[in-house]
């Protein structure tokens, strides 16, 4: 009698034991749930199947984002809805004269709820139809109202209701190292985010060969699509326009990414608001560089500067009593016009290339006086001039 209750104890053990081994291999339908986790610790899943049992380490309830994600988070939330996709579509002829659509794909950003979007000027350029894809996957036929190919940017028009406007910063003061953030359609993949820094600040050479001063160079991946979508600081806001990589021929990111300073893009909307169209200061020279070498060859009472190969006619230079070269040399293989001003400053700034021409230009507008400093021969002199309207770009006039 007093082994009854022992060999009961026995049965229900041997029961349980089969139960949560064979038993459960035998039959799928048995699934032993986990006891719930204590926060923050992992948990093993047991489940079992025709293959037999699987016991899985489970994470515990998930734990909250760290402070690098939540920026990363908060970014993409508030610009995304500002970031749009855009698709321009050219007809090209083939060699039996038949029309054949060719399609591109680019970004761009609301800047309005009247439906104003930047981009690129290269992202619409020739196109006979422009489609603009916004955030929530509307697509609406897309105006060029504006375009500025000297500095590569575009202004569309949609009609479209509820839109949400990116916020735009100031892109001067960057610093290198300063964390920075891509969206756009690289590759068709609409609403990618990309993260890097500001790697250098520099004067390059953008679409067409015209120079594109302060530009903001980042290692965030940029890609083929990313053309006119926002580059972005750790506010969501907009500091530059991404126009271009450096592939190294592999049509695809290498780490080096190029945007349009914002600053440069406010200024080409002003022109659009104020008269339709962007009105480039101008010297009305052609210009050539000068480096110590060239200097010393020539006999130059500077060994930098710009030189003034020739004065167009009726243009600002002219009516301010600059003079272009009068002796036809060769520097290589390349024709120079010597015996012209050498301009070494602008406004008490020295010029020492034509990047730093450039930038002196761009931060006026036409019909602003600047001041040169030059020499003509062995005297230096300062001599005002009032920058006209430069309507078309022409070679590497000023």
């Amino acid at each position: 009698m007093k082994l009854r209750p022992v060999l009961l104890v026995l049965v229900l053990l041997s029961g349980f034991y089969y139960l949560t081994t064979r038993g459960a291999a035998h039959h799928p339908w048995l699934r032993w749930a986990a006891p719930p986790a204590t926060d923050g610790i992992a948990h093993i899943d047991s489940t079992s199947g025709p293959l037999g049992t699987f016991q899985l380490t489970e994470a515990a309830a998930a734990p909250a984002y760290d402070a690098e994600e939540q920026e990363n988070i908060a970014v993409y939330k508030k610009a995304l809805p500002s970031v749009v996709n855009i698709t321009s579509t050219a007809v090209e002829f083939d060699f039996f004269n038949r029309p054949v659509p060719q399609q591109g794909q680019g970004s761009g950003f609301i800047l309005d709820k009247q439906g104003h979007i930047l981009t690129n000027n290269h992202v619409i350029n020739n196109a006979q139809h422009v489609e603009v894809t916004l955030a929530d996957k509307h697509q609406y036929k897309a105006q060029v109202v504006g375009i500025d190919p000297g500095h590569d940017l575009a202004l569309l028009l949609v009609n479209a209701p509820n839109l949400t406007p990116a916020t735009l910063a100031q892109s001067n003061g960057l610093v290198v190292g300063q964390r920075v953030y891509a969206i756009g359609n690289p590759f068709g993949l609409s609403g990618t985010m990309t993260r890097g820094i500001i790697s250098a600040i520099r004067s390059i050479r953008g679409e067409g060969g015209n120079p594109i001063e302060d530009a903001i160079q980042t290692d965030a991946a940029v890609n083929p699509g990313n053309s006119g979508g926002p580059l972005l600081n750790s506010r969501g806001e907009v500091i530059g326009i991404t126009t271009l990589i450096a592939s190294g021929g592999a049509n695809q990111s290498a780490g080096i990414g190029f945007a349009i300073p914002i600053n440069t893009a406010k200024a080409v909307l002003d022109d659009f608001a104020k008269y339709g169209r962007v009105r480039r200061p101008s010297l009305d020279i052609v210009t050539f560089p000068i480096g110590p070498d060239v200097a010393d060859q020539i006999g130059l009472a500077a060994d930098y500067g710009i030189l003034i190969e020739r004065v167009l006619p009726g243009g600002a230079a002219e009516k301010a009593g600059l003079h272009g070269g009068t002796q036809r040399v060769y520097q290589g293989n390349t024709p120079v016009m010597l015996g012209g001003d050498l301009i070494v400053g602008i406004d008490g700034q020295e010029i020492t290339n034509p990047q730093d021409l450039s930038a002196a230009l761009n931060s006026h507008r036409a019909g602003d006086t600047v001041e040169l400093t030059i020499f003509r021969g062995r005297r230096q002199l300062n001599i005002k001039v009032v920058l006209s309207d430069a309507k078309a770009s022409a070679g590497e006039q000023a």
